[in-house]
C-alpha cells in the first residue's frame, strides 16, 4: 500500500515544481522531501523523477502515479471530511423496529427525512429478538424493542408505552366470555404473547388462543386486520397497529375491564458511541410515540 504522507509529498512537489518551495510549503526541509520522493520511489520500485538541482522532470511512471495519486488524496480529504462531519442532520441512519412501532414511526421519520434530505432512513421490521440479535452486531443505529433480554452486552432505555387492545369486527361487542368465544381468531406472529397479556388480565376462563377456532393468519403487519374488518374474526394486537390500518372505520376496539400496556424500549450496545444523528433521531422518536 502505498504510504499517504510520501505520496503527499511527491504530489506537492509536482504541483509546486521545485524541492526547496515545496520543501517551505509543507514545513519541512529539503532533504526530508528528498527522503520522501526516494522511500516512495524504492516502495514502488520504479523511478519517478529525473532530478536536475532543485528541479526536476517526471517519468513517465511518475505522470501517472501524480494523476492518479491527486484523485486519491482528494477522495482520501472528502472522507476525512465525512467522518469528521458528524452533523445530527445527515449520514445514513438504520433502524428497527416490531411492525407496530414501524406503522406510527416511519411515516414521521419519512417527514424528517424530507425535511433534511442528507439524512438517509433505512427502516426494517423485525421481531424483537431478531433486532436485539441486529444491536448486538452493531448492524443498526436505532434498535426499539417491547422486552429486554438479560445479554451484558445491551442496554435499555424505556420511552413509551403501546396499549394492546382486542379489535373485533365492526358491529360486534364483546361483554362476556361466551361472546369472544363464538368468533374466530386471526393468527398473526405475536398474537399468542399479545392475546396472553391482554385476555388473561379479562377473562378468568381463557388458558390459550387454543381455545378459539383459528380464523387465519398472516405474518404482514399491514394485512392482519383485513380479515377482521370482514368481520371472519377478531385478534389482539398494539394500538398502533389499529390507527395505521386503512379500513379503521370497519373495526371495533372493544373496551375490556383492565387495560394493559406492553413498554417500549430503545436498545442500544453498551460500548458503542452514538453519532448525533442517532442521538437526534431517538429524541424524534420519543416524541413521535408519546404524542
Amino acid at each position: 500500500m502505498i504510504n499517504q504522507t510520501w505520496l503527499t509529498t511527491f504530489c506537492n512537489l509536482v504541483d509546486v515544481g521545485h524541492f526547496t518551495k515545496t520543501a517551505d510549503k509543507l514545513y519541512m526541509t529539503q532533504s526530508g522531501v528528498s527522503q520522501h520522493i526516494r522511500k516512495l520511489e524504492s516502495e514502488l520500485e520504479v523511478q519517478l523523477l529525473i532530478r536536475s538541482g532543485k528541479s526536476f522532470t517526471l517519468t513517465s511512471a511518475g505522470r501517472d502515479l501524480y494523476e492518479s495519486g491527486k484523485v486519491l488524496l482528494k477522495s482520501m480529504k472528502e472522507l476525512e471530511a465525512r467522518v469528521k462531519d458528524d452533523s445530527k442532520t445527515s449520514g445514513k441512519l438504520r433502524i428497527s423496529s416490531p411492525g407496530s412501532i414501524g406503522l406510527k414511526l416511519y411515516p414521521e421519520l419519512l417527514k424528517l427525512q424530507c425535511d433534511n434530505p442528507e439524512l438517509i432512513i433505512d427502516y426494517q421490521f423485525a421481531p424483537n429478538d431478531n433486532i436485539q440479535e441486529l444491536v448486538k452486531a452493531q448492524k443498526i443505529d436505532v434498535g426499539l424493542v417491547t422486552h429486554k433480554n438479560l445479554d451484558p452486552k445491551l442496554s435499555y432505555r424505556s420511552i413509551a408505552q403501546e396499549e394492546l387492545v382486542l379489535v373485533v369486527p365492526k358491529f360486534v361487542k364483546i361483554k362476556h366470555w361466551s361472546d369472544l368465544r363464538k368468533l374466530k381468531f386471526i393468527n398473526h406472529p405475536d398474537a399468542a404473547h399479545h392475546a396472553n397479556l391482554l385476555l388473561s388480565e379479562n377473562f378468568a376462563e381463557f388458558t390459550s388462543v387454543e381455545q378459539f377456532k383459528s380464523g387465519g393468519f398472516s405474518n404482514q403487519i399491514g394485512l392482519i386486520l383485513e380479515p377482521v374488518a370482514l368481520g371472519i374474526g377478531f385478534t389482539v394486537l398494539p394500538s398502533f397497529a389499529v390507527q395505521a390500518f386503512r379500513n379503521n372505520s370497519d373495526l371495533h376496539v372493544n373496551k375490556l375491564k383492565n387495560t394493559v400496556f406492553e413498554s417500549i424500549y430503545i436498545v442500544s450496545h453498551c460500548d458503542a458511541v452514538k453519532p448525533k444523528r442517532v442521538a437526534f433521531t431517538e429524541e424524534v422518536i420519543v416524541k413521535t410515540l408519546l404524542d
